[in-house]
């Protein structure tokens, strides 16, 4: 992954809304939700929803689907992993190490 879409990603998660938001999507999981239940779930009024939506996905954190007549937002999961492992890369002085899920210090 090149720093400039981890730029872009943390740029979009840097405001208190969008992060909300995809947590909001991380929880749901692969079901997604509606524009309009993370609307009721979050307090955002929909004009507002949807220019965060917008910069999440234009960041490749979010996927859009329609379904029907509805669009079904979704937590990319692989890209966050991605970020994710971008940020951790040298952990360790460079070498491999599996921090534990319970630690939030690097085994090493």
């Amino acid at each position: 992954m090149e720093s400039s879409s981890v730029v872009k990603a943390l740029a979009a998660l840097a405001q208190a809304s969008r992060l909300e938001i995809f947590r909001a999507l991380v929880v749901a999981g692969e079901a997604g939700l509606t524009p309009g239940a993370v609307a009721e779930a979050l307090g955002l009024a929909p004009n507002t929803l949807s220019f965060h939506l917008k910069e999440l996905v234009h960041a490749e954190l979010v996927s859009q689907e329609r379904a029907g007549r509805n669009l079904i937002y979704r937590a990319r999961f692989e890209r966050m992993n991605a970020v994710l492992a971008y940020l951790t890369d040298n952990c360790c002085q460079g070498q491999p190490c599996a921090a534990s899920p319970t630690s939030t210090a690097c085994p090493c």
